[in-house]
């Protein structure tokens, strides 16, 4: 079977699987593209308001398939430069996405798939999962944005030590570190995944589009400039209809039923 990306849903919540199960979830060209498509799809509908990641069966991804790779060794350097682009695109567009990203997390997220983990806006982990970051293991440097991720969620001594020497650090260590939001039982991690989709889809899409593109920009923002940035979406989520939606619902003690 070659390796896909699934595409289902749950309600209002678009669930992405990514399925190669002969080599344990291994990523390809086809589940970049097809993850870059599919959130544009997802952008524009009014009917999805978040997105869960996950991988098919016990295993979140074991990251890049060796055999391509060592394959790609015997081609023109352009081949494998392509197929990081193909990555990089989606790890963007995923970033970019203004709908929550979640990731849910079974066994192992290796390699190129903890980068996937750590492009998403929350990460779900089974208390049993295993996160590494394995490329110093076959002498590769990383890709999916792992070394930008990594700098920013955790002390630069932490990250090094993750990505020089492939430390394998499961959900318990990464949630007390903030990188895993919510640890669940072995299995149940899409489960709860799909709940913290639900309550998210039960809030206004537009504030959290702005909370995410709020969040995209502050790591590179002066604070005077973030400071005019919050206004602007400030103002803009207050004279959207969803605004006077919530703020009559809690007047009136009531849930809210945003557009």
């Amino acid at each position: 079977m070659p390796a896909q990306l699934k595409s289902t849903r749950q309600g209002q919540t678009l669930v992405l699987t990514l399925c190669n199960p002969e080599h344990r979830n291994a990523l390809g060209p086809e589940m970049y593209a097809a993850g870059v498509e599919a959130l544009g799809v997802a952008e524009s509908s009014n009917e999805v308001r978040s997105v869960v990641l996950t991988g098919d069966g016990n295993t979140f991804s074991a990251g890049g398939n060796l055999q391509r790779l060592q394959a790609n060794r015997h081609q023109s350097p352009e081949v494998q430069a392509q197929s990081i682009e193909g990555l990089h695109n989606w790890v963007e567009a995923i970033r970019t996405f203004p709908k929550p990203v979640i990731a849910a997390v079974e066994g192992a997220a290796a390699g190129a798939g903890f980068s996937l983990v750590l492009a998403c806006d929350l990460v779900v982990a089974a208390r049993n999962a295993i996160f590494v970051m394995a490329y110093s293991n076959i002498a590769l440097s990383p890709d999916g944005g792992a070394s930008w991720a990594l700098q920013h969620a955790v002390p630069r001594q932490l990250a090094t030590e993750l990505l020089m020497c492939a430390e394998r650090m499961g959900a318990e260590r990464l949630h007390a570190l903030g990188i895993v939001n919510r640890v669940a039982e072995p299995g149940c991690a899409l489960d709860d995944a799909l709940a913290l989709a639900e309550r998210l889809n039960q809030r206004a899409p537009n504030a959290l589009a702005s909370v995410k593109e709020l969040l995209n920009d502050a790591g590179s923002a002066s604070l005077s400039e973030q400071l005019a940035r919050e206004r602007d979406h400030f103002v803009k989520n207050l004279h959207h209809a969803n605004a006077g939606i919530g703020i009559a619902a809690f007047l009136n003690k009531e849930p809210p039923q945003y557009n």
